[in-house]
């Protein structure tokens, strides 16, 4: 016999599945993914009522609207898990129905890929049998079509789970029922009807249990029937009688996420009950992918909500329109506005262009630094703001800081120049008096200069929190009268009275660091009372302190200000740079001292008029707790 060539056997192939078609006593329909008919053989055209050239490319009009959800759900279950078996009602051609049973399964390549579905339908009008129990499957189909819109309408995830258990009895007639989550290689019961309520949270190994079995076989339900035994141990003990467990695998995703088990103790459980288990574990796993989107999302959005009202920015989102629709505390604190005063309303502020950055001032004096950017999904914008008036004011500090620096350094820096151009070119012309003079004039000159640059030394160290002290005892009441020695000759418009105990406690400080301090108060009280007046130092001992005040009669200091003199490049007023010199950066200097040693230094007004600064340091370890004089 001679051998055939290849397209010889394939077309003897076709003939023969055409044959095996046409020959075949039960109705052969196949799908493609789309629905439309692929195969119409005979068996369907007499079973049915329509040609084969009537439905090849069409899809075929035989599933009623009632059973639209129960066909959606088996084509689910054929494309996820293995064959379905039912029984079902069909559409005939006249408008009739036709009771059928039929045995569903997918087409795939031989690479696995879906290309559509086989349906195969035999004829159960003969069956007075079949036919009832047709009728009591079709009630309990009607009715899972309410189940399931009933389920679907919960989103929260627990309410679904206990929906789910609670229908499952309904359906299949169990005695009781649950739902268990598979967690890794664990069960979980999350839901139970008709079982004690402290079984819920009961866990289970997977592998051993009924739905470990179930997972090795590739199917989606399974009927156990046998002695207590082998039931599944993780329910099995609580429902006495118990003698068959019907359980139906929920997939998310295309992946098993748990199981329903339908628990028989006084009933018996049949196909239609296992059919009904896997038409509802199959809409289950719909319902719990659906919850589990909206928990989801709404954790995204409780999650996005805590960061924004966490953030110390403020933060805002507007509609397409510009309208506020989000504003944070952050925003409140920032602005002054209320979120019920803006919400629906245009933001206090201007806008910046989406990706660019807009720095503005509020009606309060507070600046703030503003961004925005556009979500195109929604249209909505979002506004990130923060406040900047800190930063904005030391900027503007700073510029004034060396504007003023310049003109301190230039003043003395043109007077020794001046002096030193005239000794060089007039030096044989000059008496010795007046060359002593310009030299003298050079040499304080220079000590001022040297001042300065200690002081611009200082207060960098200080902004670092570089400052050196070496805290130990000493006497504060002989460096008070060391710095006020011969001051009250040094202006005829100032009288100096310093009145310092001569008991005194020690304190525990640095030395030379104090020196400084007091030369700066002291210099502080001079400069800003320009008119004279009475400058007056005072020491007493208070608690386990000594307290030092040095009050002048001069210009004062404002409320608002007692605070801010103390910062770098700040002094009280912005004229006072102009008319008392000054790189503002003193007072910073001496509370850096007094804090570096365990003090501090404060500003207040003193009665009458003019200024106290107050200067503390601890009482050294050995005078705490004796007798010391207070003030």
């Amino acid at each position: 016999m001679g051998v055939m060539s290849d397209n010889r056997v394939e077309n003897a192939d076709d003939g023969f599945a055409r044959a095996v078609l046409a020959s075949s006593p039960n109705a052969v329909v196949a799908l493609d993914r789309d629905l439309s008919v692929l195969v119409w053989n005979p068996a369907a055209e007499r079973l049915f009522g329509w040609t084969c050239d009537d439905m090849i490319g069409r899809r075929a009009p035989l599933v009623p609207e009632e059973l639209v959800v129960e066909h959606n759900a088996v084509l689910e279950r054929v494309r996820t898990g293995g064959p379905v078996s039912l029984r079902t009602k069909r559409l005939r051609s006249d408008g009739s129905l036709v009771d059928v049973g039929v045995d569903m399964s997918a087409l795939r390549s031989e690479a696995g890929a879906l290309l559509g579905y086989v349906s195969v339908y035999h004829s159960l009008e003969n069956d007075s049998a079949a036919r009832d129990r047709g009728a009591r499957r079709a009630r309990l189909v009607r009715r899972l079509t309410d189940v399931v819109g009933d389920i679907n309408a919960e989103l929260e995830l627990s309410p679904v789970l206990d929906r789910i258990a609670g229908s499952l009895t309904e359906l299949t007639g169990a005695d009781a029922g649950g739902f268990v989550l598979i967690e890794d290689d664990r069960l979980r019961l999350v839901s139970t009807h008709g079982l004690p309520d402290r079984l819920w949270g009961a866990t289970a190994d997977l592998h051993t249990s009924l739905v470990g079995k179930l997972l090795r076989t590739g199917k989606t339900v399974l009927l156990e029937t046998g002695d207590q035994t082998v039931l599944d141990d993780l329910i099995w003990s609580e429902l006495p009688g118990l003698h068959t467990i019907a359980l139906g695998v929920a997939a998310v995703g295309g992946r098993p996420y748990g199981a329903l088990y339908a628990l028989f103790a006084e009933r018996k459980a049949g196909h239609i009950e296992l059919e009904l288990l896997e038409l509802l574990a199959g809409h289950a796993g719909i319902a719990l992918a659906n919850a589990m989107a909206y928990q989801d999302a709404v954790r995204q959005r409780a999650h996005e909500r805590a960061v924004v009202d966490a953030s110390a920015d403020g933060i805002a989102v507007l509609d397409g329109m510009g309208f506020v629709r989000q504003w944070n505390p952050a925003a409140e604190e920032l602005t002054g506005v209320r979120a019920d005063e803006v919400i629906g309303a245009r933001p206090p502020f201007p806008l910046p262009a989406p990706g660019e950055k807009l720095t503005t001032q509020l009606p309060c004096g507070r600046w703030l630094d503003v961004v925005s950017a556009e979500i195109n999904e929604t249209a909505e914008i979002v506004v990130d703001f923060r406040d900047v008036t800190r930063a904005k004011e030391l900027e503007e500090a700073k510029d004034l800081f060396l504007a003023t620096t310049s003109h301190e350094l230039r003043t003395p820096i043109t007077v020794v120049q001046g002096f030193a151009s005239t000794l060089d070119a007039r030096w044989d012309k000059l008496s010795d008096v007046e060359r002593r003079s310009a030299v003298r004039t050079i040499a304080e000159r220079a000590q001022a200069l040297g001042q300065l640059m200690d002081h611009l030394l200082l207060g960098a160290r200080a902004g670092a929190e570089e400052l050196k002290v070496q805290v130990e005892s000493f006497d504060l009441g002989e460096r008070v009268r060391a710095a006020t020695l011969g001051m009250p000759v040094l202006s005829d418009r100032h009288r100096v009275e310093v009145d310092i105990p001569r008991d005194l406690p020690l304190v525990d400080g640095d030395a030379l660091a104090t020196d400084i301090l007091l030369g700066q108060l002291l210099e502080n009280a001079f400069k800003y009372s320009p008119d004279g007046g009475l400058i007056r130092v005072l020491a007493w001992a208070e608690s386990d302190h000594v307290v030092l005040v040095v009050d002048d009669e001069g210009v004062g200091i404002a409320p608002d200000d007692r605070e801010r003199v103390f910062e770098r490049f700040v002094q009280a007023d912005s004229g006072d740079r102009r008319r008392f010199g000054g790189v503002g950066l003193g007072l910073y200097i001496a509370r850096s001292l007094a804090r570096a040693q365990g003090g501090e230094v404060t500003a207040h007004s003193r009665p009458g008029g003019g200024t106290r600064m107050r200067f503390i340091l601890g009482i050294a370890p050995a005078y705490i707790g004796s007798d010391t004089p207070n003030r």
